[in-house]
Protein backbone atom coordinates (compact mmCIF):
# COMPACT_ATOMS: atom_id res chain seq x y z
CA UNK A 1 0.00 0.00 0.00
CA UNK A 2 1.27 3.30 -1.10
CA UNK A 3 2.81 6.12 1.59
CA UNK A 4 -0.56 8.16 2.38
CA UNK A 5 0.74 10.24 5.22
CA UNK A 6 -0.42 13.28 3.76
CA UNK A 7 -4.26 13.03 3.63
CA UNK A 8 -6.13 11.73 6.61
CA UNK A 9 -9.01 10.67 5.30
CA UNK A 10 -8.38 8.81 2.54
CA UNK A 11 -5.09 7.16 3.54
CA UNK A 12 -6.83 3.90 4.40
CA UNK A 13 -7.44 3.75 0.93
CA UNK A 14 -5.48 2.28 -2.07
CA UNK A 15 -5.60 2.58 -6.50
CA UNK A 16 -8.77 4.25 -7.98
CA UNK A 17 -10.54 4.74 -4.92
CA UNK A 18 -7.79 6.91 -3.10
CA UNK A 19 -7.38 8.80 -6.23
CA UNK A 20 -10.70 9.63 -6.15
CA UNK A 21 -10.92 10.30 -2.35
CA UNK A 22 -8.38 12.63 -3.33
CA UNK A 23 -9.37 14.48 -5.67
CA UNK A 24 -13.01 15.33 -3.61
CA UNK A 25 -10.88 16.27 -0.72
CA UNK A 26 -8.02 18.47 -2.24
CA UNK A 27 -10.01 21.95 -1.54
CA UNK A 28 -10.44 21.30 1.72
CA UNK A 29 -14.01 20.76 0.93
CA UNK A 30 -16.29 19.32 3.87
CA UNK A 31 -18.24 18.04 1.88
CA UNK A 32 -15.90 16.03 -0.50
CA UNK A 33 -17.19 12.64 1.49
CA UNK A 34 -20.63 12.80 0.60
CA UNK A 35 -22.40 10.73 -1.83
CA UNK A 36 -24.07 12.78 -4.59
CA UNK A 37 -27.40 12.92 -4.22
CA UNK A 38 -26.90 14.77 -0.59
CA UNK A 39 -23.78 16.45 -1.66
CA UNK A 40 -25.69 19.43 -2.79
CA UNK A 41 -27.23 20.27 0.16
CA UNK A 42 -24.40 19.89 2.35
CA UNK A 43 -22.26 22.78 0.40
CA UNK A 44 -25.77 25.16 0.35
CA UNK A 45 -25.18 24.44 4.24
CA UNK A 46 -21.53 25.46 3.95
CA UNK A 47 -22.07 28.21 1.61
CA UNK A 48 -20.11 26.27 -1.50
CA UNK A 49 -20.51 26.52 -4.76
CA UNK A 50 -21.47 23.85 -7.21
CA UNK A 51 -17.86 23.53 -8.55
CA UNK A 52 -16.42 22.33 -5.02
CA UNK A 53 -15.32 26.37 -4.87
CA UNK A 54 -16.16 28.53 -1.59
CA UNK A 55 -18.57 31.62 -1.68
CA UNK A 56 -21.02 30.83 -3.73
CA UNK A 57 -23.39 33.28 -2.23
CA UNK A 58 -26.06 30.68 -1.70
CA UNK A 59 -26.35 30.63 1.77
CA UNK A 60 -29.25 32.24 3.82
CA UNK A 61 -26.07 34.34 5.28
CA UNK A 62 -24.90 35.60 2.05
CA UNK A 63 -28.62 36.33 1.03
CA UNK A 64 -29.06 38.57 3.96
CA UNK A 65 -25.99 40.38 3.30
CA UNK A 66 -26.84 41.20 -0.57
CA UNK A 67 -30.23 42.47 0.73
CA UNK A 68 -28.78 45.04 3.02
CA UNK A 69 -26.23 45.82 0.67
CA UNK A 70 -28.59 46.84 -1.78
CA UNK A 71 -30.88 48.21 0.84
CA UNK A 72 -27.87 50.59 1.82
CA UNK A 73 -27.20 51.64 -1.66
CA UNK A 74 -30.88 52.42 -2.61
CA UNK A 75 -31.35 54.71 0.27
CA UNK A 76 -27.81 56.14 -0.42
CA UNK A 77 -28.96 57.04 -4.07
CA UNK A 78 -32.38 58.45 -2.72
CA UNK A 79 -30.40 60.70 -0.24
CA UNK A 80 -28.13 61.50 -2.86
CA UNK A 81 -31.35 62.56 -5.24
CA UNK A 82 -32.88 64.11 -2.82
CA UNK A 83 -29.98 66.49 -1.36
CA UNK A 84 -28.83 67.74 -5.02
CA UNK A 85 -31.61 66.68 -7.50
CA UNK A 86 -30.27 67.05 -11.42
CA UNK A 87 -34.14 68.58 -12.13
CA UNK A 88 -35.65 71.37 -9.61
CA UNK A 89 -38.86 73.09 -9.57
CA UNK A 90 -37.46 76.19 -11.40
CA UNK A 91 -38.87 77.41 -15.09
CA UNK A 92 -36.08 76.00 -17.60
CA UNK A 93 -36.61 78.65 -20.31
CA UNK A 94 -37.57 82.33 -20.91
CA UNK A 95 -40.62 81.02 -22.45
CA UNK A 96 -42.01 79.27 -19.96
CA UNK A 97 -45.82 79.86 -18.62
CA UNK A 98 -44.85 80.49 -14.93
CA UNK A 99 -41.95 82.94 -15.66
CA UNK A 100 -43.20 84.62 -18.84
CA UNK A 101 -45.56 87.11 -16.99
CA UNK A 102 -42.72 88.45 -14.37
CA UNK A 103 -40.59 88.57 -17.55
CA UNK A 104 -42.99 90.95 -19.09
CA UNK A 105 -43.12 93.34 -15.49
CA UNK A 106 -39.92 93.28 -15.27
CA UNK A 107 -39.07 94.18 -19.07
CA UNK A 108 -41.81 97.05 -19.64
CA UNK A 109 -40.57 97.92 -15.87
CA UNK A 110 -37.15 98.36 -16.89
CA UNK A 111 -37.98 100.02 -19.99
CA UNK A 112 -40.65 102.84 -17.91
CA UNK A 113 -37.25 103.54 -15.28
CA UNK A 114 -34.88 104.21 -18.57
CA UNK A 115 -38.06 106.39 -20.27
CA UNK A 116 -38.45 108.45 -16.63
CA UNK A 117 -34.50 108.65 -16.49
CA UNK A 118 -34.35 110.12 -19.74
CA UNK A 119 -36.88 112.79 -18.82
CA UNK A 120 -35.04 113.63 -16.37
CA UNK A 121 -32.00 114.38 -17.59
CA UNK A 122 -33.84 116.27 -20.63
CA UNK A 123 -34.84 118.74 -17.99
CA UNK A 124 -31.89 119.40 -16.58
CA UNK A 125 -29.83 119.27 -19.45
CA UNK A 126 -27.99 122.48 -18.37
CA UNK A 127 -26.24 120.61 -15.50
CA UNK A 128 -23.92 118.94 -19.09
CA UNK A 129 -21.71 116.15 -18.40
CA UNK A 130 -23.25 114.79 -15.61
CA UNK A 131 -26.88 114.25 -16.81
CA UNK A 132 -25.23 113.22 -20.09
CA UNK A 133 -22.95 110.67 -18.23
CA UNK A 134 -26.25 109.17 -16.10
CA UNK A 135 -28.27 108.88 -19.32
CA UNK A 136 -25.28 106.83 -20.76
CA UNK A 137 -24.87 104.78 -17.45
CA UNK A 138 -28.38 104.18 -17.50
CA UNK A 139 -28.64 103.09 -21.60
CA UNK A 140 -26.06 100.50 -20.94
CA UNK A 141 -27.91 99.23 -17.64
CA UNK A 142 -30.87 98.83 -19.33
CA UNK A 143 -29.83 97.09 -22.28
CA UNK A 144 -27.99 94.28 -20.20
CA UNK A 145 -30.67 94.25 -17.54
CA UNK A 146 -33.17 93.50 -20.47
CA UNK A 147 -31.06 90.81 -21.79
CA UNK A 148 -30.24 89.19 -18.13
CA UNK A 149 -33.81 88.79 -17.77
CA UNK A 150 -34.07 86.20 -20.18
CA UNK A 151 -31.00 84.09 -19.47
CA UNK A 152 -31.90 83.73 -15.59
CA UNK A 153 -33.71 80.26 -16.21
CA UNK A 154 -31.50 78.84 -18.44
CA UNK A 155 -28.33 79.47 -16.58
CA UNK A 156 -29.85 78.61 -13.26
CA UNK A 157 -31.21 74.60 -15.11
CA UNK A 158 -27.52 74.77 -16.03
CA UNK A 159 -25.95 75.59 -12.36
CA UNK A 160 -28.25 73.18 -11.12
CA UNK A 161 -27.43 70.26 -12.80
CA UNK A 162 -23.71 71.18 -12.65
CA UNK A 163 -23.85 71.04 -8.85
CA UNK A 164 -25.93 67.70 -8.83
CA UNK A 165 -23.19 66.14 -11.12
CA UNK A 166 -20.61 67.56 -9.40
CA UNK A 167 -22.16 66.62 -5.52
CA UNK A 168 -22.76 62.92 -6.97
CA UNK A 169 -18.57 62.97 -8.30
CA UNK A 170 -17.78 64.32 -4.51
CA UNK A 171 -19.35 61.64 -2.51
CA UNK A 172 -19.20 58.57 -5.22
CA UNK A 173 -15.77 59.32 -6.64
CA UNK A 174 -13.40 57.55 -4.73
CA UNK A 175 -12.76 55.91 -1.65
CA UNK A 176 -12.30 59.11 0.21
CA UNK A 177 -16.15 59.84 0.08
CA UNK A 178 -18.51 58.90 2.82
CA UNK A 179 -21.20 56.74 0.73
CA UNK A 180 -18.57 54.96 -1.04
CA UNK A 181 -16.87 54.31 2.36
CA UNK A 182 -20.42 53.04 3.55
CA UNK A 183 -20.81 50.50 0.39
CA UNK A 184 -17.24 49.26 1.03
CA UNK A 185 -17.41 48.73 4.58
CA UNK A 186 -21.07 46.60 3.95
CA UNK A 187 -19.26 44.27 1.49
CA UNK A 188 -15.24 44.27 3.49
CA UNK A 189 -15.95 45.86 6.52
CA UNK A 190 -14.42 44.03 9.54
CA UNK A 191 -17.81 44.53 11.93
CA UNK A 192 -20.01 43.24 8.62
CA UNK A 193 -21.29 40.51 10.02
CA UNK A 194 -23.01 41.81 13.31
CA UNK A 195 -26.50 42.31 12.47
CA UNK A 196 -26.72 44.75 15.08
CA UNK A 197 -24.43 47.39 13.36
CA UNK A 198 -25.99 46.16 9.60
CA UNK A 199 -29.29 47.46 11.75
CA UNK A 200 -28.25 50.60 13.11
CA UNK A 201 -26.51 51.82 9.44
CA UNK A 202 -30.29 51.05 7.67
CA UNK A 203 -31.60 53.23 10.54
CA UNK A 204 -28.89 56.14 10.39
CA UNK A 205 -29.81 55.76 6.59
CA UNK A 206 -33.95 55.70 7.24
CA UNK A 207 -33.02 59.18 9.35
CA UNK A 208 -30.98 60.62 6.55
CA UNK A 209 -33.85 60.73 4.50
CA UNK A 210 -36.07 63.02 6.52
CA UNK A 211 -33.19 66.05 6.51
CA UNK A 212 -32.79 65.28 2.62
CA UNK A 213 -36.63 66.02 2.18
CA UNK A 214 -36.57 68.77 3.81
CA UNK A 215 -33.42 69.85 1.95
CA UNK A 216 -35.24 68.89 -1.14
CA UNK A 217 -38.44 71.40 -0.57
CA UNK A 218 -36.89 74.61 0.78
CA UNK A 219 -34.07 74.08 -2.18
CA UNK A 220 -36.79 73.56 -4.88
CA UNK A 221 -39.26 76.32 -3.46
CA UNK A 222 -36.56 78.82 -2.44
CA UNK A 223 -34.95 78.28 -5.96
CA UNK A 224 -37.88 78.40 -7.85
CA UNK A 225 -38.88 82.00 -6.02
CA UNK A 226 -36.01 83.60 -6.47
CA UNK A 227 -35.76 82.48 -10.10
CA UNK A 228 -39.53 84.55 -10.55
CA UNK A 229 -38.04 87.82 -8.56
CA UNK A 230 -35.35 87.69 -11.04
CA UNK A 231 -36.59 89.95 -13.71
CA UNK A 232 -37.83 92.20 -11.13
CA UNK A 233 -34.35 92.45 -9.27
CA UNK A 234 -32.66 93.37 -12.29
CA UNK A 235 -34.88 95.66 -13.31
CA UNK A 236 -33.66 98.35 -10.75
CA UNK A 237 -30.05 98.19 -12.67
CA UNK A 238 -32.31 100.63 -15.13
CA UNK A 239 -32.37 103.58 -12.50
CA UNK A 240 -28.24 103.89 -12.62
CA UNK A 241 -26.55 101.15 -12.24
CA UNK A 242 -27.08 100.40 -8.81
CA UNK A 243 -25.98 96.49 -8.51
CA UNK A 244 -26.66 96.03 -4.49
CA UNK A 245 -30.11 94.70 -4.69
CA UNK A 246 -28.78 92.60 -7.88
CA UNK A 247 -25.70 91.04 -5.65
CA UNK A 248 -28.00 90.42 -2.54
CA UNK A 249 -30.19 88.92 -5.28
CA UNK A 250 -27.43 86.73 -6.38
CA UNK A 251 -25.79 85.32 -2.88
CA UNK A 252 -29.39 84.19 -1.95
CA UNK A 253 -29.57 82.06 -5.13
CA UNK A 254 -26.21 80.99 -4.91
CA UNK A 255 -26.54 79.73 -1.19
CA UNK A 256 -29.39 77.74 -2.47
CA UNK A 257 -27.36 76.49 -5.10
CA UNK A 258 -24.43 75.26 -3.46
CA UNK A 259 -25.62 74.07 -0.30
CA UNK A 260 -25.58 70.79 -0.57
CA UNK A 261 -21.54 70.71 -0.19
CA UNK A 262 -21.77 71.42 3.40
CA UNK A 263 -21.53 67.79 3.89
CA UNK A 264 -18.16 67.55 2.60
CA UNK A 265 -17.17 69.29 5.67
CA UNK A 266 -17.54 65.56 7.02
CA UNK A 267 -14.97 63.98 4.13
CA UNK A 268 -11.94 64.70 6.17
CA UNK A 269 -12.77 62.10 9.15
CA UNK A 270 -14.17 59.29 6.49
CA UNK A 271 -10.44 57.91 6.56
CA UNK A 272 -11.02 56.96 10.04
CA UNK A 273 -14.03 54.59 9.04
CA UNK A 274 -12.36 52.42 7.11
CA UNK A 275 -13.64 48.94 7.61
CA UNK A 276 -15.78 49.93 10.28
CA UNK A 277 -19.74 49.91 9.72
CA UNK A 278 -19.85 51.71 13.80
CA UNK A 279 -17.58 54.96 12.83
CA UNK A 280 -19.60 55.15 9.01
CA UNK A 281 -23.29 55.20 10.97
CA UNK A 282 -21.61 58.02 13.52
CA UNK A 283 -20.06 60.13 10.47
CA UNK A 284 -23.93 59.66 9.08
CA UNK A 285 -25.45 60.97 11.88
CA UNK A 286 -23.05 64.07 11.91
CA UNK A 287 -23.42 64.50 8.29
CA UNK A 288 -27.72 64.66 9.38
CA UNK A 289 -26.31 67.56 11.94
CA UNK A 290 -24.62 69.22 9.21
CA UNK A 291 -27.66 68.98 6.94
CA UNK A 292 -29.90 70.19 9.53
CA UNK A 293 -27.61 73.23 10.05
CA UNK A 294 -27.77 73.74 6.43
CA UNK A 295 -30.97 74.44 6.32
CA UNK A 296 -31.00 76.54 9.43
CA UNK A 297 -27.98 78.66 7.75
CA UNK A 298 -27.96 78.05 4.27
CA UNK A 299 -31.50 79.20 2.93
CA UNK A 300 -32.94 82.25 3.94
CA UNK A 301 -36.52 83.34 5.24
CA UNK A 302 -38.32 79.81 5.92
CA UNK A 303 -35.16 77.17 6.84
CA UNK A 304 -35.13 78.34 10.62
CA UNK A 305 -38.94 77.53 11.22
CA UNK A 306 -38.73 74.42 9.30
CA UNK A 307 -35.11 72.83 11.34
CA UNK A 308 -36.85 73.66 14.65
CA UNK A 309 -40.05 72.18 13.52
CA UNK A 310 -38.28 68.91 12.65
CA UNK A 311 -36.55 69.11 15.98
CA UNK A 312 -39.33 69.45 18.06
CA UNK A 313 -41.24 67.00 16.39
CA UNK A 314 -37.96 64.40 17.19
CA UNK A 315 -37.98 65.64 20.83
CA UNK A 316 -41.48 65.03 21.16
CA UNK A 317 -42.14 61.98 19.81
CA UNK A 318 -38.60 59.50 20.88
CA UNK A 319 -36.46 59.74 23.93
CA UNK A 320 -33.22 58.77 22.34
CA UNK A 321 -30.34 60.75 23.92
CA UNK A 322 -27.94 60.34 20.19
CA UNK A 323 -31.40 61.44 18.19
CA UNK A 324 -31.82 64.96 20.75
CA UNK A 325 -28.40 65.75 20.57
CA UNK A 326 -28.00 65.24 16.53
CA UNK A 327 -31.23 67.38 15.91
CA UNK A 328 -30.20 70.04 18.94
CA UNK A 329 -26.88 70.37 16.96
CA UNK A 330 -27.99 71.19 13.70
CA UNK A 331 -31.06 73.43 15.52
CA UNK A 332 -29.55 74.81 18.04
CA UNK A 333 -31.34 77.22 20.44
CA UNK A 334 -31.30 80.84 18.84
CA UNK A 335 -33.11 83.71 19.67
CA UNK A 336 -35.06 85.66 16.84
CA UNK A 337 -34.75 89.33 16.68
CA UNK A 338 -37.57 91.43 14.79
CA UNK A 339 -35.06 94.98 14.22
CA UNK A 340 -32.09 95.01 16.17
CA UNK A 341 -27.79 93.92 16.47
CA UNK A 342 -27.93 91.29 18.93
CA UNK A 343 -25.21 89.25 20.19
CA UNK A 344 -24.28 85.98 18.68
CA UNK A 345 -26.92 83.21 17.92
CA UNK A 346 -29.73 85.61 17.47
CA UNK A 347 -30.91 85.31 13.98
CA UNK A 348 -33.78 87.31 11.78
CA UNK A 349 -36.98 86.27 11.40
CA UNK A 350 -38.61 85.46 8.07
CA UNK A 351 -40.08 88.39 8.35
CA UNK A 352 -37.43 90.61 9.03
CA UNK A 353 -35.08 88.79 6.55
CA UNK A 354 -37.86 89.74 3.90
CA UNK A 355 -37.89 93.23 5.14
CA UNK A 356 -34.59 93.94 4.54
CA UNK A 357 -34.28 92.60 1.55
CA UNK A 358 -37.30 94.23 0.26
CA UNK A 359 -35.43 97.36 1.60
CA UNK A 360 -32.65 96.87 -0.35
CA UNK A 361 -34.52 96.46 -3.43
CA UNK A 362 -36.55 99.65 -3.16
CA UNK A 363 -33.42 101.36 -2.29
CA UNK A 364 -32.31 100.45 -5.61
CA UNK A 365 -35.21 102.19 -6.85
CA UNK A 366 -34.73 105.08 -4.79
CA UNK A 367 -37.39 104.01 -2.42
CA UNK A 368 -36.27 104.52 1.76
CA UNK A 369 -37.67 102.52 4.12
CA UNK A 370 -37.90 103.73 8.27
CA UNK A 371 -36.57 101.48 10.22
CA UNK A 372 -38.53 99.50 12.80
CA UNK A 373 -37.89 100.19 16.66
CA UNK A 374 -35.10 97.21 17.89
CA UNK A 375 -36.41 94.24 19.98
CA UNK A 376 -36.52 90.24 20.16
CA UNK A 377 -39.80 88.40 19.13
CA UNK A 378 -42.15 87.83 22.34
CA UNK A 379 -41.52 84.23 22.22
CA UNK A 380 -37.70 84.73 22.05
CA UNK A 381 -37.59 87.26 24.77
CA UNK A 382 -39.62 85.18 26.79
CA UNK A 383 -37.14 82.21 26.60
CA UNK A 384 -34.03 84.79 27.45
CA UNK A 385 -35.59 85.70 30.70
CA UNK A 386 -36.79 82.31 31.57
CA UNK A 387 -33.34 80.99 30.99
CA UNK A 388 -32.13 84.04 33.24
CA UNK A 389 -34.34 84.05 35.56
CA UNK A 390 -32.35 82.24 38.29
CA UNK A 391 -28.84 84.04 37.98
CA UNK A 392 -30.57 87.52 38.29
CA UNK A 393 -32.57 86.48 41.16
CA UNK A 394 -29.52 85.19 43.03
CA UNK A 395 -27.72 88.84 41.56
CA UNK A 396 -30.65 90.52 42.80
CA UNK A 397 -30.30 88.70 46.22
CA UNK A 398 -26.74 89.64 46.75
CA UNK A 399 -27.00 92.78 46.06
CA UNK A 400 -29.93 93.71 48.18
CA UNK A 401 -28.89 91.30 51.54
CA UNK A 402 -26.10 93.87 53.11
CA UNK A 403 -28.17 96.91 53.36
CA UNK A 404 -31.82 95.45 53.50
CA UNK A 405 -32.12 96.39 57.35
CA UNK A 406 -30.93 100.00 56.54
CA UNK A 407 -33.31 100.15 53.15
CA UNK A 408 -36.23 98.95 54.84
CA UNK A 409 -36.77 99.87 58.93
CA UNK A 410 -40.39 98.72 58.60
CA UNK A 411 -39.20 95.20 58.59
CA UNK A 412 -37.38 95.82 62.30
CA UNK A 413 -40.76 97.16 63.69
CA UNK A 414 -39.55 101.10 63.29
CA UNK A 415 -41.71 103.97 61.78
CA UNK A 416 -40.27 105.07 58.77
CA UNK A 417 -38.59 108.78 58.74
CA UNK A 418 -40.90 111.17 56.68
CA UNK A 419 -39.06 111.95 53.82
CA UNK A 420 -38.27 115.90 53.22
CA UNK A 421 -40.11 117.99 50.78
CA UNK A 422 -38.95 118.67 47.73
CA UNK A 423 -36.46 121.11 46.61
CA UNK A 424 -38.99 123.41 45.39
CA UNK A 425 -41.40 123.57 47.95
CA UNK A 426 -39.14 124.30 50.91
CA UNK A 427 -38.66 127.63 52.66
CA UNK A 428 -36.16 129.99 51.84
CA UNK A 429 -35.22 131.32 55.56
CA UNK A 430 -35.91 134.98 55.96
CA UNK A 431 -32.38 136.96 56.06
Amino acid sequence: MANHDNNDNCSLLTGQAYEICESETKDDNPCGLVAKPMRALCEKDHGISPGGGTGGGNSLTDGAADNVQKTAESLLKKINGLVAPKDSWAPKSADSALYEPFLWLGQHLAVAIFVCVVVVCGLTAWQGAPRLRQMGASTGWTLAAVASMATVPGAVMMLNKAVSAAFTAAFNSNESTLFKVIVEDIQNGADTNVPLVRLLLISALVVALIPAGLVFLTRNIGILAFVCMAPLVLASLARGGDTTAVKTWAMRLLGLLFCPFALLLVSPFVTLAHGSLVVDTVLLLAADALMLRMIFHGIPYFGPRIARGARTFVERRTDNRLAHAVVRAGAPDIYERENARRPRRIIDTPGRAAHQDRGVLLAAYGVKQQRRPGRLTTQSAVSEANRDADRRSRVRAAYGLPGQQQRNPAANGQTPATPPPPAHRRRRPTP
